[in-house]
């Protein structure tokens, strides 16, 4: 088992900037990746951004790409999210998500969630 605990979130005025970390504890040795995802009330959850524990391949979903950057520490077992120009549209509650490669699916999956942190940016 893994757990994942975000911390980080807050209150931020629109164009400010915000950094939420992740912290990975329990079976880590072979996570595959981990990634940022968001979620507004009555809306699906999205995809924010993804980074490859070993190596540190990012992706980006376009609506937070040149804004928005993830990292890792391995040392730490901690993955980083800053976000800078932040916009009203990016209030949500933000969820760290990690996982392992699937042979069987020929992808990675998310296995593990933490419990989320609540981002607001008042416009």
């Amino acid at each position: 088992q893994v757990q994942l605990v975000e911390s980080g979130g807050g209150l931020v005025q629109a164009g400010g900037s915000l950094r939420l970390s992740c912290a990975a504890s329990g079976r880590t040795f072979n996570i595959y990746h981990l990634g940022w995802f968001r979620q507004v009330p009555g809306k699906e959850r999205e995809f924010v951004a993804d980074i490859k524990w070993s190596g540190g391949s990012t992706e980006y979903a376009d609506s937070v790409k040149g804004r928005f950057t993830i990292s890792r520490d391995n040392a730490k077992n901690t993955v980083y999210l800053q976000m800078n120009s932040l916009k009203a549209e990016d209030t949500a509650v933000y969820y760290c998500a990690g996982g392992y490669y699937s042979y069987t699916i020929g992808a990675p999956t998310y296995d593990y969630w933490g419990q989320g942190t609540q981002v607001t940016v008042s416009s």
